[in-house]
């Protein structure tokens, strides 16, 4: 193994396996950062240019790409409040008003310091987890999923600070986005009021652009001004070592984001989005103050942020293990593996180690590189935050709407996310929290799916959730998250009357 692992190395280092990790890398933050687009549509076109090269060549390129794409998402969550690709939606939630505040710099840092340390953490998840990985992913079904999915669900009663009853309103909401479209369990189609777009749904990347950035903007040139608020004088644009210091002073939360990030990574089907909406509930719930959190508490961006890197090690492990993607840029990733003739499964982990540890190191190097290069870059990306409102914000519209229209080259994809944007800033307007009903829509497909599923794998039996010891250990968690608000607050009232 080891032997193994200093070739890869060795190969990594040559000019041309630098070449190949530097444009990956490249890639993957400009594709990262344009609202639409993402690793798997990077990976999806450079699958063709892979074609004529060495395997290790076309594994570093695409790690490159996996590596970086996570970090080029948080650079436009945190400027703009426009997350790169659905992942970095809940990057926004604490990274824009940061923003906001002046605090840019620092934000990028912090994003950047616990994406290089989240995909370390995860790739080393990889190696550990590599020879059990098959056992571990197996234990997961049906019931897992929903209770997972339920687990989520939860969350949302603790992300809404003091604006309960509003945050179950929009978690609702969310909830019934998510049931539109065609019904796989029984057939037909369910409110798509006889439009044929939405038969597949609720689309994620036209709704996140819609509701975060085009909301925004629509916000921003009605006030008018500039993304930071405030007196230029006052504004720091410097403050990226703070970032960095601050994801060390929470060296606890960067390892349990990333934990979570590489466990959700490598459930197939489950994806980045749930792991870092899972991170950042899981801070919300394990802080003193969570009524600091969305209002620019530096340690909701480093809990997604460790997350969404760390995944990419866990979504590797059914991958490579027994090729079981598990998202859908590892499902584009099994097609560059099949085109240079390795099959994923347990045989690859065996006859081409080397082309395996290929591929970890260059998604361990590109996550530091691109840190280094978002560290270097973040003082003058902070200057975007000092443009006028009314030049930047139909710059980040268009740039938006043409890459949610690249993604499926769909009209309904750009028309869904206008009108998620008029809805997102009515919701701004009335003060309902947006976060509710995103967790609600990502995560209300999966739970019905896997409750369906459930049942008839149980012949109608709901005991199916509660006899199976993970799906039981994940119910029992997200009962005591729900009761943890009411029993802290008894107990702070018990000390005050002592």
């Amino acid at each position: 193994m080891f032997e193994s692992a200093f070739e890869a190395l060795a190969l990594l280092f040559t000019i041309k396996g630098s070449l190949f990790l530097g444009l990956g890398v490249g890639i993957g933050l400009v594709f990262g950062a344009i609202p639409g687009l993402g690793g798997t549509t990077a990976i999806a076109l450079l699958i063709p240019l892979t074609f004529g090269m060495e395997p290790y060549e076309a594994i570093t390129l695409i790690g490159g790409v996996m590596g970086s794409v996570a970090f080029g998402g948080s650079i436009s969550a945190i400027l703009l409040n426009t997350p790169g690709i659905a992942p970095n939606a809940a990057t926004c939630f604490d990274g824009f008003p940061l923003a906001q505040q002046g605090k840019a710099g620092m934000a990028i840092g912090a994003a950047a310091t616990a994406s290089s340390l989240g995909g370390l953490i995860g790739v080393a998840i990889l190696v550990a987890v590599i020879p059990v990985a098959k056992q571990i992913v197996l234990l997961f079904g049906p019931p897992e999923f929903f209770a997972l999915a339920i687990l989520g669900l939860g969350a949302i009663a603790l992300s809404t600070g003091g604006k309960f009853l509003r945050g179950l309103i929009a978690g609702g909401v969310g909830l019934a986005l998510a049931f539109v479209g065609f019904d796989a369990v029984n057939g037909g189609d369910r409110f798509t009021g006889g439009y044929e777009y939405l038969l597949d749904g609720i689309r994620l990347v036209p709704t996140l652009t819609g509701i975060f950035a085009i909301a925004e903007m629509i916000n921003l040139t009605i006030k008018g001004g500039t993304v930071a608020t405030g007196d230029r004088k006052d504004l720091k644009i410097s403050r990226v070592s703070d970032g960095v210091k601050a994801v060390f002073q929470n060296f606890p939360i960067l390892l349990r984001g990333s934990a979570i990030g590489a466990f959700i990574g490598a459930i197939p089907g489950v994806g980045g989005t749930v792991a870092s909406f899972l991170s950042y509930a899981s801070t919300v719930q394990a802080s003193k103050n969570p009524e600091s959190f969305g209002k620019g508490n530096i340690q909701g961006v480093i809990a997604p942020e460790s997350a969404n890197n760390a995944k990419d090690g866990g979504a590797l492990i059914p991958t490579l293990a027994f090729g079981i993607p598990g998202s859908a840029e590892m499902a584009i990733f099994l097609g560059v593996l099949i085109l240079h003739g390795l099959e994923p499964g347990p045989m690859m982990l065996i006859e081409h180690e080397g082309v395996v540890f290929s591929l970890i190191i260059a998604v361990a190097s590109a996550a530091i590189f691109a840190s280094i290069i978002g560290l270097i870059l973040a003082r003058w990306l902070s200057l975007i935050t000092l443009v006028d409102v009314h030049i930047l914000a139909p710059t980040v519209v268009s740039v938006a709407l043409v890459g949610v229209y690249a993604l499926h080259n769909s009209m309904g994809d750009v028309i869904e996310a206008v009108v998620f944007g008029v809805i997102g800033f009515l919701m701004i307007r009335y003060d309902y929290p947006r976060i509710t009903a995103v967790i609600a829509l990502v995560l209300g497909d999966l739970a019905e799916r896997s409750y369906h599923q459930s049942i008839m794998i149980g012949d109608g039996d709901h005991s199916i959730f509660y006899s199976r010891p993970i799906s039981l250990g994940l119910i029992i968690v997200t009962i005591a998250i729900i009761l943890s608000p009411s029993v802290r607050n008894y107990l702070r009232n018990r000390k005050k009357e002592v």
